[in-house]
């Protein structure tokens, strides 16, 4: 990741105050929740720099291996607050530290080298696609859907193109940018928007059956895995697979590996431990 936080700053989460953003973690799940249910949890400075803090310490944090966003509401989100960064300002109780520099959603989550869920239940606008585009899988209730209605204001989703042309095909993109249309989940599924679009009373159910999932399997291997997947974002073809077999070494000498193999030998499950 980028150093908008030292290392040091993103471990001492917990003595921090957040005013719009629910952190919690049991075992090694850290659920962020986005809770700005009045304003439909539209992004303001203030929830920038809290998820954008709250993503370093998943990113740093041993003990974080999934993370998932979930949001209070009847919007997930409604994109930016544009009030807000036109420089309206309401009090808040938050203590996160101010970044070193600025937040970019979409380049914080990039580099996040942790599984990353969206569990989405309710409408994606805007901006908010900065946030499930970023997010390794998304898991959608049919009471979700999604638009970039940017165009209609006589804007274009620029940031949001960008990110969705990481997941999606180039056409079903300009096409979802260029005609402001809506779409449900199970829509979002066919153009690879959404990971797995479900019944409302299945949301809960299948997110946490997609977490036991990933928890079964090496932290530290996925995490390296994610990170070399970010990494060919700037890496040449010439140079990929040689940052490939670097990238192997590095999960080889892992205790994780170790213990992979001692397991698979002695025919047992294995215990990781992240490291």
């Amino acid at each position: 990741m980028n150093t908008l936080y030292t290392v040091d700053q993103a471990l001492k989460l917990k003595e921090y105050k957040f005013a719009h953003l629910l952190v919690e973690q049991a075992g090694n799940v850290l659920t962020l929740t986005l809770d700005r249910a009045d304003k439909k949890n539209a992004l303001n400075p203030v929830l920038f720099r809290e998820l954008a803090y709250a993503l370093y310490y998943a990113h740093h944090s041993k003990s974080v291996w999934v993370v998932v966003i979930a949001a209070k509401g009847d919007v997930f989100c409604a994109g930016a607050d544009l009030k807000a960064f036109a420089g309206q300002t309401e009090a808040t109780v938050s203590t996160v530290p101010e970044p070193n520099g600025e937040v970019v959603i979409g380049d914080v989550f990039s580099g996040l080298a942790k599984p990353c869920i969206a569990r989405v239940h309710a409408p994606v606008f805007a901006g908010g696609f900065l946030i499930i585009c970023g997010c390794t899988h998304v898991v959608a209730a049919d009471t979700a859907t999604f638009s970039l209605p940017e165009v209609k204001r006589g804007l274009f989703p620029f940031q949001v193109m960008y990110s969705m042309l990481q997941i999606m095909p180039p056409r079903q993109v300009l096409d979802f940018c260029m005609r402001a249309r809506t779409v449900n989940a199970a829509e979002g599924e066919r153009i690879g928007l959404v990971s797995k679009a479900v019944a409302g009373d299945q949301l809960d159910i299948e997110v946490q059956a997609l977490v036991d999932d990933l928890l079964q399997y090496s932290p530290s291997g996925i995490s390296l895995g994610l990170q070399a997947y970010n990494d060919l974002q700037s890496i040449s073809g010439k140079d990929a697979q040689s940052h490939m077999k670097h990238m192997l070494g590095l999960a080889l000498q892992t205790a994780d590996a170790a213990e992979g193999l001692q397991a698979f030998i002695e025919k047992r499950k294995p215990v990781w431990k992240g490291e």
